[in-house]
C-alpha cells in the first residue's frame, strides 16, 4: 500500500473536496503532456456510471501505449506495440482502478483510493479490503521524495514552487508535520504477475513504477494549483473533455492499423 499526503487549503470547505478538481485536471493534463508519436493515453470511454453500492460515479476506460518506456529487458519479451487497458471506476473520495495488458492475461494491476482530511494517520483505512494480504506501508512525499531525473522541472518542485493565487508552498523539510489544513490520498496497490521466472522481477518493477507516477502527478497537482483553484466541477469536466480528444489526436493516429492486430495477438496468446 503506497500513502501519498499532500497540502490542500480549500475555499470549498474541505480538502478532499477542492483535491477532486485538482485531480481531474492533473491527469488530464499529465496525460496530454506524456502522449507523443503514438505512445501515451487514449481515452476510449469517460461517462456517469451508477453503481449499487457506490452510489454515482463516473466510468473512465483508456488504452496506454507505453513501449518505449519500457526498461530493455521488458522490451525484449513484448510485442513491438502493445498497450495497458486501464479502467477506472470514480465514487469520490473512493476510486477503483483495475490494469491489463494487451497480450499478457495474468498481468493485472488494482489500485483502490481513499481520500480523508488528515496526514496519513489512518492505519486501518483499508483493513477490510486487505486483511489477508501481506502489505507493505509506503509513504510518499511530495516534497522531498526524488523523481527520475528526466521527469524534474524546477516549476514543479513543491521546494520552490509558491501559488500566487492561495499562498501554498514553499514546502520545506518536515512540512507534513507543521502545515494545516492537510489531506491524505491512501492508495491500496496489487500488482499480480504469475508467469514463472518473471513473477517478482516484474511486479518489483510494477510497484516502482507506480510509485514514480503517483509522486510525479500529485507534485504537478500541487505546482498547478493556480491553473485549477478558481474552477468548478462543470468546467474541470469540460477542460477534462477538451483535452481527452486532442490527446486522443496525438495518440490514435498511429495505432489505427494495429489494434486489431494487437487484439487478435492477445486472443492467440489466450
Amino acid at each position: 500500500m503506497s500513502e501519498n499526503c499532500l497540502i490542500f487549503t480549500s475555499h470549498r470547505g474541505e480538502r478532499v473536496t477542492e483535491y477532486r478538481i485538482g485531480q481531474l485536471y492533473m491527469i488530464s493534463k499529465h496525460s496530454h503532456e506524456q502522449s507523443d508519436r503514438g505512445e501515451g493515453v487514449e481515452v476510449v470511454q469517460n461517462e456517469p456510471y451508477e453503481d449499487p453500492n457506490h452510489g454515482n460515479g463516473q466510468l473512465t476506460e483508456k488504452r496506454v501505449y507505453l513501449n518505449s518506456k519500457l526498461p530493455s529487458w521488458a522490451r525484449a519479451v513484448v510485442p513491438k506495440i502493445f498497450y495497458v487497458t486501464e479502467k477506472a471506476w470514480n465514487y469520490y473520495p473512493y476510486t477503483i482502478t483495475a490494469l491489463q495488458c494487451s497480450f499478457l492475461p495474468k498481468f493485472s494491476i488494482h489500485i483502490e483510493t481513499k481520500y480523508e482530511d488528515n496526514k496519513g494517520s489512518n492505519d486501518s483505512i483499508f483493513d477490510k479490503e486487505a486483511k489477508d494480504l501481506e502489505r507493505e506501508v509506503c509513504f510518499i512525499d511530495i516534497a522531498s521524495d526524488e523523481i527520475p531525473e528526466r521527469y524534474y522541472k524546477e516549476s514543479e518542485d513543491p521546494k520552490y514552487f509558491k501559488s500566487q493565487k492561495t499562498g501554498r508552498g514553499q514546502l520545506k523539510e518536515g512540512w507534513r508535520e507543521t502545515h494545516q489544513p492537510i489531506m491524505c490520498s491512501y492508495k491500496l496497490v496489487t500488482v499480480k504477475f504469475e508467469v514463472w521466472g518473471l513473477q517478482t522481477r516484474v511486479e518489483q518493477f510494477v510497484h516502482k513504477v507506480v510509485r514514480d507516477i503517483l509522486l510525479i502527478g500529485h507534485r504537478q497537482a500541487f505546482a498547478w494549483v493556480d491553473e485549477w483553484y478558481d474552477m468548478t466541477m462543470d468546467d474541470v469536466r469540460e477542460y477534462e473533455k477538451n483535452m481527452h480528444e486532442k490527446t486522443n489526436i496525438k495518440v490514435c493516429n498511429q495505432h489505427s492499423s494495429t489494434v486489431d492486430e494487437i487484439e487478435s495477438h492477445a486472443t492467440a496468446r489466450t
